[in-house]
């Protein structure tokens, strides 16, 4: 059993850290295998890339990877090997997860730990999937984002409406 690893963009003078969130940036985790394309399952993923995304612009986080994960089988480890927990706390701070599929188990401990689990129907690359999450915040948000955005503390502007007599 070995921690996760966490990847992240190197910083210098030039290059600062960024703060610990933009004001009004989501954290969007995507599972992957490649640091490409959203191409895992939540238990299988090998490593999971973290963006903050805007309605003007995405920025990568960090990558965080794991070692030990599920080979699919379907069959369950001895009592007290818990790898989605290990997930789940390295993506702390996350407020959308995107991933091929996954079980009701590990999904029930992402919403119990306030990210979203989003499955997509088929691989893509992860910068369609942080274009569509743009969208989605300039446009009308489903009530499900509009949850997560009040959740993660983004206000959104209500639209006024003037009569123009």
């Amino acid at each position: 059993m070995t921690s996760p690893r966490r990847l992240s963009l190197v910083t210098d003078e030039v290059h600062p850290l960024p703060p610990d969130r933009k004001a009004g940036a989501l954290r969007v985790a995507i599972a992957t295998q490649d640091l490409i394309e959203l191409n895992a399952h939540f238990g299988s993923a090998r490593c999971f890339a973290v963006y903050e995304v805007t309605p003007a612009e995405w920025n990568f986080v960090e990558a965080v990877e794991f070692d030990d994960v599920s080979d699919e089988s379907g069959t369950h480890r001895p009592e007290g090997d818990d790898r989605i927990t290990r997930k789940v706390s390295a993506l702390k701070g996350c407020h959308l997860l995107f991933c091929l599929a996954i079980g009701g188990p590990s999904a029930a401990k992402l919403v119990a730990a306030k990210i979203h689990p989003i499955k997509a129907p088929q691989p893509q690359p992860i910068t369609d999937v942080l274009s569509r999450t743009q969208k989605m915040l300039r446009e009308a948000p489903p009530p499900w984002l509009r949850k997560v955005l009040a959740d993660a503390g983004v206000r959104r502007k209500k639209p006024f409406f003037q009569d123009e007599n």
